[in-house]
């Protein structure tokens, strides 16, 4: 199950990064401390995260990667390795988002035999 907290918490860190790239600091810190919801162990919090990862997925990295490759083909500059960077940190996101169903899948069986 660590493993899962610690790619929803890298996840939430490269956007927070992503914002801080552009001095957004206080959606920095808010996408950064995000990830200590994972501390409160209802199902509604994992959901949350999951979500935030989905809507991050399409709002931040699909519209970011539309923009810069945009501005590499107008600048006629290569822009075939961004499109797979792009594609690969999309992904990632999702990935850790669909991680949220294995932690609270271990939290209900937890909670079944205990």
């Amino acid at each position: 199950m660590w493993w899962r907290i610690v790619l929803i918490c890298l996840a939430y860190l490269l956007i927070g990064a992503h914002f801080l790239r552009f001095g957004q600091t206080e959606a920095c810190i808010a996408f950064a401390i995000s990830p200590l919801l994972l501390f409160i162990k209802t199902n509604w919090a994992t959901r949350l995260l999951q979500l935030g990862l989905v809507a991050s997925a399409f709002l931040v990295w699909g519209v970011s990667s539309f923009e810069y490759i945009q501005l590499r083909i107008l600048a006629e500059a290569p822009w075939y390795r961004l499109s797979a960077i792009m594609a690969g940190v999309f992904t990632f996101t999702l990935l850790a988002a669909w991680c949220g169903n294995g932690i609270i899948n271990l939290r209900n069986k937890r909670k079944i035999f205990s």
